[in-house]
């Protein structure tokens, strides 16, 4: 329920907060608006099935436009709602692709929704307001033809975006369902290191006093685990130098920091290589229990 909470409290809770926040000094404004990075309101089973509770979070901004347009159309204050046609390449979605090239080939820079925001903006908000635009769809009336400029790859299948009219949830994936559990796992992944972080402290880095490497096989990724130098730390990549280094299949990794997979166990089955200090390889399964009593 953490990440439930997270994500209504950051999208519809935020949303709301904000424009409530900001509406006594729009309408002051000479052309007030309020712009949502949200989806149209498509009631289609599809996008609920697989992530209910983010479909939710998400819609919650869109239902603020539909309601807080009509709001608040007498003080002339424009409510809009702006959706890109495609994958952006961002931060996020890098994460969910793993950092591969071949995902950033199938999607759009940000800059294609700057521009549309930037037209949205612009406009007469007393004529201009409850509107679910598609970001090139609002170029396309500015007059804008050449979109190849915003593809990251002009040569490659754009991937459509999740919400999109007329778009099947298969399509959206882009890789199929291959793609789609490889993101998720990733996403794991990234919430396992989170909570490592969260159970340093410098009482541990004084004891274990070792930096810990780990590669998974036939990903080409690492990252590591400084239990040794100032107040520690975890990260992506390689560490200049570690203690120990660990190699073993990602399919493996959670299980084994989640208690359902000894290191030892591992070891001897031949599903995790150690080189290096085995007397730190060892120190790091308490590392491991004291993350598993972290837990809520």
């Amino acid at each position: 329920m953490k990440r439930y909470d997270l994500m209504n409290q950051v999208n519809a809770r935020g949303t709301f907060l904000m424009s409530q926040k900001c509406i006594p000094y729009l309408k002051q404004s000479k052309n007030p608006h309020i712009l949502n990075i949200s989806p149209p309101l498509l009631m289609e089973p599809q996008w609920f099935a697989r992530h209910g509770a983010y479909t939710i979070a998400k819609y919650g901004m869109s239902l603020c436009v539909l309601g807080m347009h009509e709001e608040l159309r007498p003080d002339g204050i424009a409510v809009n709602a702006l959706w890109p046609r495609t994958a952006i390449w961002t931060a996020a979605m890098e994460m969910l692709s793993g950092g591969e090239e071949a995902g950033a080939k199938r999607c759009r820079t940000p800059d294609i929704m700057a521009d549309a925001a930037y037209v949205v903006l612009s406009r007469n908000s007393r004529e201009f307001t409850g509107h679910f635009a598609i970001d090139d769809d609002i170029l396309t009336q500015e007059g804008v033809t050449d979109f190849d400029k915003y593809a990251i790859d002009p040569s490659a299948p754009l991937r459509p975006d999740f919400f999109v009219p007329g778009v099947k949830y298969e399509e959206a994936l882009g890789h199929g369902d291959d793609k789609h559990a490889r993101s998720r796992k990733a996403l794991k992944i990234n919430d396992m290191l989170e909570g490592v972080q969260k159970i340093i402290t410098p009482e541990l880095v004084g004891r274990i006093g070792a930096v810990y490497e780990f590669s998974l096989k036939g990903e080409n990724k690492s990252f590591y685990i400084d239990l040794k130098n100032g107040s520690g730390s975890v990260a992506q990549g390689k560490p200049v130098e570690s203690d120990v280094q660990f190699e073993l299949m990602s399919d493996d990794l959670i299980p084994m920091f989640t208690g359902k997979l000894s290191p030892t166990q591992a070891f001897m089955t031949g599903k995790l290589k150690i080189q290096g200090s085995m007397g730190k390889a060892i120190q790091l399964e308490s590392v491991f229990k004291k993350l598993n009593k972290a837990k809520p």
